[in-house]
Parts: structure tokens; sequence; C-alpha cells
């Protein structure tokens, strides 16, 4: 009898499930199987006869559930994100679980996403069509800035940092970045400077960090205030890396020409939800969203076809390298 190796996949959506597929008919030894729900402690037995699990989700995994999974006989668990702050890697590693990530599922897609919110910024679009809105068609104070005419300053040049500032240089945009490691692949890009620097600098900032206790507020009341005042702010990776009260007021205080976020603090209580007609849940929320110089979108930088497909296969081939008695690359903890 053939014993296959079973992976359980949570809070899959259906656009994920051709490339699960995809991964499963090139690993016949192995059975996928997805669900919608995410891991909680009151979803957690429901993992029993598993050996492998997979996870994405926004809320934080509670701590009974680390030494029930080590009871049920798990090893290991897979985010397919980059971001793995809903898991607690000190229970983890107490309950002898694996953690991994998927850090580098697509660059180029965050990274593009940072070149169109730039884009968007920079030609006033935003302004255009709240004007356009009140059918005021006339163009008069929103010049535009053409890009190469532009300092673009990466905080965090990593892979998607590394990736946005090749874009950007690619423009004919002066590029200047700051990074706890200096790339040397990267010289012929960019500039490395302190973060002040930058932040003095730069015409947009352009954030791509990790979300860790150095990282948390990274851009506060101080940050924002050397800035420029006709600069632009562009989040691209965690919404807690920017203190939100600090934004808004430097927004309306107008010490910053605009912002553009994919990601928000509290945004596991609104992004992905359809909250027409409905009062939203975030007070902060509500100012961003009053203000025509922001962009907001529903943190999808990841989602396009190559960073899914590399999501769905870099999570389940970590999961599968753990329970094979192999240390995968993408482990965190």
């Amino acid at each position: 009898m053939i014993i296959m190796t079973k992976i359980l996949m949570l809070s899959v959506r259906p656009d994920e499930q051709a490339a699960i597929k995809a991964w499963q008919d090139r690993h016949p030894g192995v059975e996928v199987t997805t669900a919608a729900w995410e891991l909680r402690a009151s979803t957690v037995d429901q993992t029993a006869g598993f050996d492998g699990l997979v996870i994405q989700q926004r809320y934080n995994i509670e701590a009974e559930v680390y030494p029930k999974l080590k009871a049920l006989g798990f090893k290991q668990i897979s985010a397919r994100t980059a971001g793995f702050d809903v898991l607690d890697l000190n229970l983890a590693k107490q309950n002898n679980l694996v953690v991994t990530n998927v850090p580098a599922y697509s660059p180029r897609s965050v990274a593009e996403l940072a070149l169109a919110h730039t884009l968007r910024l920079t030609r006033n679009l935003e302004l255009f069509d709240d004007r356009a809105s009140r059918q005021d068609f006339r163009w008069a104070g929103l010049q535009a800035k053409e890009i190469h005419s532009l300092t673009i300053g990466i905080i965090g040049a990593g892979r998607i940092g590394g990736t946005a500032a090749r874009l950007f240089h690619a423009l004919g945009a002066k590029v200047i970045a700051n990074d706890l490691v200096e790339n040397p692949e990267l010289k012929d890009v960019l500039t490395y400077l302190p973060f002040e620097e930058v932040l003095k600098q730069a015409d947009v900032v352009s954030l791509h960090v990790d979300l860790n206790e150095t990282t948390h507020n990274l851009i506060d009341e101080h940050a924002l205030s050397l800035m420029k005042p006709t600069a632009f702010l562009v989040n691209e990776c965690r919404g807690p890396v920017v203190d939100t009260d600090a934004l808004i007021n430097a927004l309306e205080n107008k010490q910053l020409a605009g912002a553009a976020l994919d990601t928000l603090t509290g945004e596991e209580n609104f992004f992905n939800f359809n909250l027409e007609g409905q009062a939203l849940p975030s007070q902060q929320l509500v100012k961003l969203r009053a203000m025509p110089n922001v962009v907001i979108t529903p943190h999808v930088g990841f989602y396009t076809n190559i960073a899914v497909q590399n999501m769905v296969d870099i999570s389940l081939d970590s999961a599968l390298a753990v329970l094979e008695g192999q240390k995968p690359t993408t482990q965190v903890n």
C-alpha cells in the first residue's frame, strides 16, 4: 500500500487552485487538500490527519494552537507570504515547529506596483480624478514631474527594493537607498546613504522593509518631518512600518505632498472585504480616503499571475522539505 504525504492548505482562494493543481501534478506522492478557513484555536482540531500545513491569514495565531499542532504530529507551518508576523516564532520553536515563508515570491510584482503608485502620485492622477468627479476639467496647478527628474529613496533595498531600484533607474531617476546590508550588485543603480539622509533628499520614499521590532513605526513623526513638503511616501511592505496618525497629521498640515499605501495598520479588518454601504471600521482609513492626494490599494502588491504561482510553489516545496527531513532555505525560526 502506498502511503501518501498529506498537506493541508488553509485560506485558499479560487485563483490559487490552478497553481495548486499544477504543483500536485508534479508531486504524485503528495495529496494536497485545500480549505477556506484560517488556523485558529477554534479550528486547529480540523487539521488532524494531515502531515503538513500551509497557511495564509490575516489574524494572529493564538498561543494554544502551537502545542495542539505538536500533539497532532505536525513538524512545520509554512506561510505562503513574505510576512510571518501572524506567527509567534518562539512558541513555534518551543513546540518543535519549523516556520517557513516565501521571501521572494516575485520581486517584480511589488516593485512594479511601487512604480505604478509613484507614477500615479507624480502625475497627479488622483487629483485630476478628484477634479473630474466634480466636472472640473482644468489642469492649472497640477503640473506633473517626470520620473527622470526625481530622486527616488528606497528604504530596504533587498529583493523587492532592489528590483524597484532597477526599475526606477531604468527610467532615468536618481536612486538612493538605505539598508543594513549593502548589495554590491546594486552599486550601478543606486547610492547608499544614511536613513535620515535618504528621507531628506528623496522626492519619493518607497518602503520595502520587513516588519520587526526595529521597523515598527519606522516612519514616525520625526521621520516625516525630515521629508520635503513636495515629497511622496509609498508603502508597499507592512502597515505598522508607518505611524498612521503621524502620516495623517503630515498630510493634513501639508508637510507631505501625498502618499500611496498598499498596506495599512489594521487592514485585516477591511482589506479584501466588501464594505459597500457600511461604516468603515477604521477612522484612520476614513480620513485617508477623504484625501485626494492619497492612493489606497488593498494589499495587492503580491496579486499577480507569477507571484501567486510562486507563493504556492515555494510554500509547498518548503513544507515538503521539512517533512522529508531537510532544512529549507526559507526557514525563519
